[in-house]
This record gives structure tokens, sequence and C-alpha cells, in this order.
């Protein structure tokens, strides 16, 4: 937003609420808009004006909402549900985060391919490994020199956690591995059911919470783990397994939504509804080394499909198609 071809215009009210949406999108936008004679509106986040009259390219990263809409408040499903049909027929074109988010819209909504191109995320954070004096002062800090898993992300129910938890409880169990599980990032509303798992992990000494990482911390443990563990129950993308595998960190992710899309045969994946298969695939990385390299050697080879500059040159085109139709 800051580059030196553009011109940032900061306005508010910040929009991080169902009412805030409202006033931002239906208010704010059309007079920015109006004002400064805007000719095409991106929205990098699901929303857009309803009242602005302006071609506008749309950003859908996953309809969670309308598979799981339990999993949120309330007033935000219902906002969600009730607008973004409206959204979608109102934007000129569209850009979904993967394959699977493409035939999600296209099947709930009913738009045509032509209409919805795919732009993949990518990662943020420097590619390649990390050394050894990084590695070594990583785990020194954390876990006492000693080896772990790593999950990176929102502490919210559509992650998993709890079977997360439950898993790495049997996998020390069963190996009696000097091992940990270091969990990054903080909880995103009530999750009752990861509560009542955790209570029931009978090695909750070898768990770390370390709540939301700066960018550089977040490299750091990443590129130091035996391995990724994000066996999420749904992801329009899941950015985290491109960064562990650029990171050269093996990945455990789910065979469910984008992650098979997203990580391919460079991880293994696992049934996220099944403890004993989440916790197997912890213990065959753990034990098998020749395993875990073919999963590193695999994952730096596919990371190089994930990149902003080839994300920038099929956004460019997707804005094209906006602006020919």
């Amino acid at each position: 937003v800051y580059a030196e071809n553009v011109v940032p215009l900061v306005y508010g009210p910040p929009a991080r609420h169902p009412f805030l949406y409202l006033i931002w999108f239906e208010i704010t936008i059309p007079r920015i808009v109006k004002k400064y004679k805007i000719d095409a509106f991106f929205s990098p986040d699901h929303f857009l004006s309803l009242r602005a009259n302006i071609p506008t390219l749309l950003a859908v990263h996953d309809l969670n909402f309308m598979h799981h809409p339990e999993n949120l408040p309330l007033v935000t499903s219902m906002y969600y549900r009730f607008f973004f049909p409206h959204f979608v027929k109102k934007a000129k074109h569209l850009i979904a985060v993967s394959e699977y988010t493409q035939n999600d819209v296209i099947q709930f909504f009913d738009i045509s391919n032509e209409d919805i191109s795919i732009v993949y995320n990518a990662s943020n954070q420097k590619k390649g490994k990390l050394n050894a004096e990084q590695i070594f002062e990583t785990k020194k800090k954390y876990t006492s020199g000693k080896d772990y898993f790593f999950y990176i992300g929102s502490l919210h129910k559509r992650k998993n956690i709890g079977r997360m938890l439950l898993a790495f409880d049997a996998f020390i169990k069963k190996t009696k591995a000097d091992m940990y599980l270091v969990i990054g990032g903080k909880a995103m509303w009530s999750d009752k059911e990861m509560e009542k798992d955790y209570n029931k992990v009978l090695h909750k000494e070898k768990i770390i919470f370390t709540g939301r990482l700066n960018d550089e911390d977040a490299k750091l443990l990443m590129g130091s783990s035996m391995a990724l563990i994000f066996v999420s129950l749904f992801e329009g993308f899941g950015v985290p397994i491109v960064e562990a595998m650029e990171s050269g960190v093996p990945v455990i992710t789910s065979n469910v939504t984008s992650m098979p899309e997203i990580a391919a045969d460079a991880a293994c994946l696992v049934n996220p509804l099944s403890v004993n298969e989440i916790s197997d695939a912890m213990m065959l990385v753990y034990q098998d080394e020749k395993y875990r390299n073919d999963l590193i050697d695999k994952g730096l080879k596919r990371a190089n499909l994930f990149s902003w500059e080839i994300s920038a040159q099929r956004f460019w085109q997707a804005f094209e198609k906006m602006l020919n139709k």
C-alpha cells in the first residue's frame, strides 16, 4: 500500500464488526469513490460496496461461513450469509485463492468459471533454511534445546487444535519422546471443545502456548521445528503450509478442502477427524529420517510455485478481465 507508485488514503472507521463494515463500505467508500473519481475498486477480503457505482474486483478466500456458520459469532455469520450473495452479483470479476475456493463459489452462487480467476496466496517470510546457530538458539529459548512440533495460526474452532493436542499426547505416550508441541497464535472467540480436549491431555508440560508471534519469531520457530502440524478442518488456502515448505520443514496437514491442492505430494496428508492418524503421522515424521528428508526436498521444490511475483501477474490478468467486461 505504501509503494512509491501508490498514494495511500486512510479512512475510518476500522472495519472490525459487521456494523462498522456497513458504515465503511456503504458510506465511506462511496464518498471516496466520488471525491477522487476512482476508476476501479479492488476488495481483498470478501466485502465490497453495494452503493458505489464502480467496477469492482472481489477476492474470496473461503466460504467457511457457508459450510460452518456455527464457527462464527451469530451477527458475523448472519452478515456474511445475507450480504455475500449480493457482493458476488455486484462484482464485475472475482478472485479465488485456490481452485477449491473457486469451485466452492461456482457451486454455491451459480456463477461462470469465466467470472472467477485463481490467484494463489504466498508467504511474506524470507525463504530458505535457518542456520545451525539460529536453530540452536531458538530451541534453547523455547524448549530447553529439545525438538518440537509447531503450529501457527489462530486458536479457532476450525483449526482443530483439540485433536492436535490429543494426537500429540498419544504420540508422547507411544514413543516416550522428549519432544514438545509449540503453538503460536491467539484465541479467536471461545472454543470450549478445545478447552475440554486440553484438560484431557496428560503431558501438558510438553505443550507451549506462545501467544501471538511477530514475523521474526514465527520464522525462527517454524524453521527450527521438527515439522509443522496444520490439521485444520477447513481452509481456503493455508499459508503456513507454504511457509513451512520454503523453510525446509516437513508438513503434516489435512486431506480436506484446499490443503491437498496446496501441499500435493510434499506433505503427509491425514484425516483431520482422526486423532490416531494425526498421531501416527507425527510418529512417522519423528522416526523415519528418510521420509522426513523426502518431505523437505519435495516441499522446497513445491514452494517455488507460490510467490507474490507470480500472484501479481495473475492478479493483473484478473484486473484486466474486469476492466474489459
